[in-house]
């Protein structure tokens, strides 16, 4: 018998014993990466903490101007409309707040004084030139950007 050829009974039980190594091995990964996700998942969900209740309706022409605010303004200094930057973005702001006029004035206020902690270390300088109502229309086109699509 040649030193290189196996008898075909063990030749058939490494290769079963390959196979089955390979399967554990890509279910674990697969399971990690499931494993992942959700905690990727949840992370996304503590960052943005939404708080519950229903929107209110908000005029189109309010959207409009405080974009046009927004764009005259140093917001895109720190922010972004979809992606996390030095401070969160637009998005995950609206993903957070119900359109309700509470929560708009509270915002406004919050960019007229600065503040930290809402969204963990960055910290948002004050812009107290900023006038309480035009704070209050950009928190509107802000916070109307949950109904659009990415």
């Amino acid at each position: 018998m040649n030193k290189n050829t196996l008898p075909t009974n063990r030749k058939t039980s490494e290769i079963l014993w390959l196979l089955g190594f390979a399967c554990l091995f890509f279910s674990c990964e697969k399971a990690e990466e499931n494993a992942l996700a959700q905690e990727k998942r949840s992370r996304v969900q503590d960052y943005i903490r939404p708080i519950p209740g229903e929107d209110e309706e908000i005029a189109e022409d309010q959207i409009k101007l405080g974009e046009v605010l927004i764009a005259y303004s140093d917001c895109y200094d720190c922010h972004t409309r979809e992606n996390r930057a030095k401070g969160p973005s637009f998005q995950d702001i609206s993903k957070r707040y119900p359109i309700r006029q509470v929560y708009i004035d509270l915002l406004a206020r919050k960019v007229i004084s600065g503040g930290t902690g809402s969204w963990g270390y960055p910290i948002m300088n004050p812009h107290p030139n900023v006038t309480f109502e035009d704070a209050q229309t950009m928190v509107t086109f802000i916070l109307s950007l949950k109904h659009q699509k990415n």
